[in-house]
């Protein structure tokens, strides 16, 4: 009792707190469940497209250009989705880190690093923590990237080997070929999707900073060394 006085906190405002953090954490949970539906549609429709592809020497790979697209469509879905979930996710690592943490082990509550100002300021003018550039990139390095590189392998497969090896480069144009549009220009093209989610990953891999919470650049900083740097991580 003596640490929940010194920290300014009554009963009344412990079981606040402990709702609260309760109340966090279920969203948290619901988002980040929703982000793993997302990505399970993308490797459902991958491996769906791979099968049709190299189920027979006459298909053709359009399917995994098409699928492709799928997943980026997916990808943006999620990386809006990943934005929610790190919201929720960086008010219950602060809770967790200088509220919970301090109460379990004995110690007082401090409030030297103004976690209790930041929380509330996030309350009282609710943002994102995290640019949507910076949630895509994060996306496409824990998931996505993987499944961009597992369509390309295969799609250089089906027209460098599948179902015989090409014998010359006018082959290699003929095959990546789709519809009226020519091989080498379908090649660029696909060329250019990927140097662009490699750019984003890459682009984004040291921006971990949040966004208008608080208004100040030092008070943004200072909010997510509260959480523990949790925003960078998952």
């Amino acid at each position: 009792m003596e640490s929940k006085q010194a920290a300014g906190l009554g009963t009344a405002e412990i079981g606040a707190l402990a709702h609260l953090y309760r109340g966090e954490m279920y969203q948290s949970k619901v988002w980040r469940v929703r982000l793993d539906t997302t990505s399970n549609w993308a490797i459902v429709v991958t491996g769906i497209a791979l099968s049709v592809t190299f189920s027979s020497a006459d298909a053709p790979p359009i399917p995994i250009l098409l699928v492709t697209w799928v997943v980026a469509v997916f990808l943006f879905f999620e990386a809006r989705r990943y934005m929610y979930y790190d919201l929720f996710r960086v008010r219950v690592r602060v809770l967790e880190i200088n509220f919970f943490g301090p109460v379990l082990s004995g110690q007082n509550m401090q409030s030297t690093n103004r976690w209790n100002e930041l929380l509330a300021e996030d309350y009282r003018n609710m943002r994102f923590h995290i640019t949507f550039m910076e949630s895509l990139g994060r996306r496409i390095r824990r998931t996505y990237g993987w499944i961009f590189a597992a369509l390309l392998a295969c799609y250089i497969a089906k027209i460098l080997v599948h179902p015989t090896a090409i014998g010359s480069l006018d082959e290699l144009w003929i095959r990546a070929a789709i519809g009226p549009l020519p091989g080498h220009a379908a090649l660029f093209m696909g060329l250019l999707f990927h140097l662009t989610w490699i750019a984003i990953a890459l682009a984004t891999l040291r921006s971990q900073k949040a966004v208008g919470i608080p208004h100040s650049r030092k008070d943004r900083d200072l909010l997510l060394d509260v959480a523990g740097g949790s925003s960078g991580r998952a």
